[in-house]
């Protein structure tokens, strides 16, 4: 793939121009991102009535419970308008790892993590919280942290 990029004359406005034969899912989900004005680096947030911006790499993990999406950071929990499968995507190609059905943590925050049984784990986080990593989820945990096969 050939990327160009040039720098617009005076009074040009900035523009991107996307020539493929095929939109790949990649390409349409960062065309998203460039819509949205969304990005890797910081995620809108709600405590109490007023909208937050918090730095992705200080949310440990997201939880969904009763319909609602947490972000949970060392001090904090704060509530997002987004779906889990949503964040999924936003995150996708990050530190961020979908580890169950409710639950996406930021690997990066992982101090340790330990076997459970029927191929479960449990995945000690930094702020001393214990959070479970379905069996169905451990092999992409594993490749993600390259351990195991």
């Amino acid at each position: 793939m050939k990327i160009t990029i040039e720098t617009p004359l005076p009074g040009e406005e900035d523009e991107i121009i996307i020539k493929m034969a095929t939109l790949s899912d990649d390409v349409l989900k960062m065309v998203r991102r460039l819509k949205d004005g969304t990005g890797k680096d910081t995620m809108a947030v709600y405590e109490d009535e007023s909208i937050r911006m918090v730095p992705t790499r200080d949310i440990l993990y997201f939880d969904a419970t009763d319909n609602r999406v947490f972000a949970y950071t060392r001090e904090n929990c704060f509530e997002t308008r987004k779906k889990l499968f949503e964040i999924e995507e936003l995150l996708a190609g990050s530190a961020f790892l979908r580890i169950s059905k409710n639950a996406i943590v930021n690997i990066k925050a992982i101090d340790h993590l330990s076997p459970e049984f029927n191929g479960r784990f449990i995945a000690s986080l930094k702020n001393g919280e214990d959070i479970i990593i379905s069996r169905g989820y451990v092999p992409e945990l594993k490749k993600k942290l390259g351990i195991g096969k």
